[in-house]
């Protein structure tokens, strides 16, 4: 969260929250939230206090008043613009949403853009960028090079860069402004647009005003899945944007096998996919799996996360 949606328009509201801030940074959460708690007082219909409440509580061990200061948020919020969906679920007090709203993943990347290279390649060690490239060259038939590449959810361009060699022309689409602004900086992109991958085909933004369907013959979506719950929208918005036999590389968070619909929310608030319900969705939306592997695609407080990297092509 940042300086931007912290202020509540009331000074003293304001000193409080600050002062809040400062305990929490110090480990002192319940002190933080009784802060927060009068921070409140001063401004109720605060949405973003009401999230920091939910945070301080939570990390004090106060579960159930985490989730009614959550529930609050999503009154005063019904977009959600916080997340909290996500966080309730993580708490075990809702059940996991479908999908983020747009809101939500939009503000959390234009916050992220200044600092994301840095954050993912030097601090985390994120490597799913050249992962999936290799995995591309290496698994599909030897192609050389490929006329068109759709990249869906390309961030800063990390993975751009990885495949400019490989491809004619690339187009990069992202609901972030400020992650394609950087990504317009690095100069990869022959075409860069605005597209929400939670909507359909004819309202994502990928399609229309001269860029028609199934116009290109390979499209990626590195590291983007795991910020979405059912991957059917993705899928369908793959395969309007490829040609017969075009290829689709992409990524998600390892769910395991003990997630009963398929997909489970991490503490994160990302989401992590079974191989099977991947799998099962390609399938729905006419694609043949090529190629499937798990591999770490980052750390994350020390700890290795796991992904599947797969390839698949739209069936002619």
């Amino acid at each position: 969260m940042t300086s931007t949606q912290l202020s509540s328009g009331d000074l003293i509201a304001d000193r409080r929250a600050d002062y809040a801030h400062m305990l929490a940074e110090g480990g002192e959460y319940v002190e933080a939230a009784e802060l927060m708690e009068q921070a409140l007082e001063q401004a109720p219909g605060w949405a973003a206090g009401w999230f920091l409440l939910a945070e301080y509580a939570e990390k004090s061990g106060r579960k159930e008043a985490a989730a009614a200061a959550l529930s609050k948020v999503l009154v005063l919020d019904p977009g959600d613009l916080f997340g909290a969906r996500l966080k309730l679920a993580v708490l075990g007090q809702a059940s996991v949403p479908d999908q983020p709203s747009s809101r939500y993943v939009e503000r959390l990347f234009d916050d992220y853009a200044e600092r994301f290279d840095e954050a993912l390649v030097e601090k985390l060690a994120y490597s799913v960028p050249e992962k999936l490239a290799r995995l591309v060259i290496e698994r599909a038939d030897g192609k050389p090079r490929y006329e068109r590449l759709i990249d869906i959810g390309c961030g800063t361009g990390l993975f751009g860069e990885r495949f400019r060699d490989h491809a004619a022309y690339l187009e990069g689409f992202d609901l972030s402004a400020n992650m394609l602004a950087k990504a317009a900086q690095k100069g990869v992109y022959g075409h860069l647009g605005q597209a929400d991958l939670l909507l359909s085909p004819e309202a994502c933004g990928v399609f229309g005003e001269g860029r028609p369907e199934h116009r290109a013959d390979i499209v990626s979506a590195a590291d983007v899945l795991m910020y979405l719950g059912d991957l059917s929208p993705a899928f369908a918005i793959a395969a309007h944007a490829l040609c017969g036999g075009g290829l689709f590389a992409f990524s998600v968070e390892d769910g395991g096998t003990d997630s009963g619909d398929g997909y489970v929310i991490r503490p994160s608030l990302r989401y992590a996919h079974t191989e099977a319900f991947v799998r099962q969705c390609a399938l729905k939306a006419g694609f043949s799996m090529l190629a499937a592997e798990r591999t770490v695609i980052r750390m994350d407080a020390g700890e290795a996360v796991h992904g599947l990297l797969f390839l698949a092509r739209a069936n002619a």
